[in-house]
């Protein structure tokens, strides 16, 4: 059994940084949303292009990527998507960080994003010269980072992981007695310690959403709805995820809705990914927790404003001009793609 202790919080001053309104984009009539998809439909198609986008985006551009032949799907997988398809150029709505992972493992691709200022809490609150110094610190530690990192953070691990993997990869590490640095998500770390019983240091990163999810407005709403099932990321604090009936991924929670019997669930995690289980799940009941108490101007703001960042309307824009262009050096994306691919290569060897 590997050797268990309480998980240590790196001592270092976080940069501060500003968390931005969610946008409010222009309301389209169904004509001027049609003729918009429809121009975005020929220029992709036109420039050998294809739409990737994350279950927090809009719900219009998640149903474009699917009815142009693109992907929908976590940022791992929005990015092996990309990899694999013969497209010359990948077009990313989501954050900065998934546009970077999408040019690592492709990096002879072109990757547009629609707003290149659609950053991630998590990864802003990891700079990578800080991250490598506490690295150099503990060089006896196997260094494990969440996908929601840059370029220069993943460079700097030995394992790349996303929610859905990061269970299997850290018992891993911990049965062969490796001790884990682990950043930047500390409340997804703290879940992953409690699970595994690993050796841990972590950063002291948040996701600004998740954490924003409250345990006692969470069991007042379910006191009102005591037959539905609590789906809960593990980026939410423990409190709300000790609470939880299902703890996952975005495509675990999108699976649970699906299979299990419950007419209501609701869900802790960011909004939009209640598009994508209507669409799965269009009989039941989805119910967002609420980030707040009673009272509250805001009952459940689960809604991450860089996401908002993406649009029909400057998705159309960055295809007719070609501008916000992902650049990874193919020196930089070398070394991040070892530990991507090392977990890619492990998730190969879990499946039957």
């Amino acid at each position: 059994m590997p050797h268990t202790t309480s998980m240590k919080e790196a001592s270092v001053l976080l940069p501060e940084f500003r968390v931005p309104e969610l946008p409010q984009w222009p309301v389209l009539s169904k004509q001027e949303e049609k003729a918009l998809k429809d121009e975005i439909r020929e220029m992709l198609k036109r420039k050998n292009a294809v739409l990737v986008a994350h279950y927090y985006t809009d719900g219009a551009l998640q149903d474009l990527a699917e009815e142009t032949g693109g992907c929908v799907a976590d940022s791992l997988e929005m990015a092996r998507f990309g990899s694999e398809h013969p497209a010359t150029t990948l077009v990313v709505a989501g954050v900065r960080f998934m546009g970077e992972t999408a040019k690592i493992l492709s990096n002879e691709k072109r990757v547009l994003m629609p707003d290149l200022n659609a950053t991630c809490s998590l990864d802003e609150s990891c700079p990578a010269e800080l991250f490598s110094a506490y690295c150099d610190e503990h060089p006896d530690y196997t260094v494990v980072v969440y996908a929601n990192t840059s370029a220069a953070v993943k460079a700097r691990s030995d394992w790349v992981v996303t929610s859905g993997i990061a269970l299997p990869i850290v018992r891993h590490l911990a049965d062969a007695g490796e001790k884990v640095l682990w950043a930047p998500d500390r409340h997804l770390g703290q879940y992953v310690q409690r699970l595994t019983g690993a050796e841990m240091i972590y950063w002291p990163g948040a996701c600004v959403i998740h954490e924003r999810f409250r345990a006692e407005a969470l069991a007042q709403l379910h006191s009102r709805h005591p037959e539905a099932a609590i789906l809960v990321h593990p980026e939410s604090p423990a409190d709300v995820v000790a609470m939880a009936d299902v703890v996952g991924s975005t495509t675990a929670l999108i699976n649970a809705v699906v299979t299990m019997p419950n007419s209501e669930f609701i869900v802790a995690t960011d909004a939009g990914i209640l598009h994508k289980m209507r669409k799965l799940a269009p009989g039941k009941t989805l119910l967002e927790a609420p980030t707040a108490g009673e009272g509250a101007t805001c009952r459940s703001c689960a809604r991450c404003p860089w996401m908002g960042m993406n649009s029909l309307v400057n998705l159309a824009e960055v295809l007719r001009s070609g501008k916000n262009e992902v650049f990874v050096s193919a020196e930089l994306a070398r070394k991040a793609a070892i530990p991507i691919r090392r977990m890619l290569d492990f998730a190969r060897s879990l499946r039957p």
